[in-house]
């Protein structure tokens, strides 16, 4: 059975670089690559190039989990 990601990444490679994710999501090749820094979607660098494994990106969209990141905050204070 297929579904909208499936017909989404239909025909591409199994490797891809960050402009062809951008394309694909209709985002700018910044935007991916911020992603990319900030592990919100896998990828792995090699020297300055960023290489993004399709079934590991369709994966991640799967999963659709839209919670928020955690952040490194300090913990709020106590009142005593």
């Amino acid at each position: 059975m297929t579904d909208g990601l499936d017909a989404l990444f239909e025909g591409r490679r199994a490797t891809l670089t960050a402009p062809e994710v951008a394309e694909i999501l209709g985002m700018t090749k910044q935007g991916v690559y911020h992603w990319l820094r900030d592990g919100v979607i896998p990828g792995y660098k090699v020297g300055t190039t960023w290489f993004i494994l399709r079934d590991d990106l369709k994966e991640t969209l799967r999963k659709g989990a839209n919670t928020p990141r955690v952040k490194d905050t300090p913990a709020p204070l106590e009142e005593e």
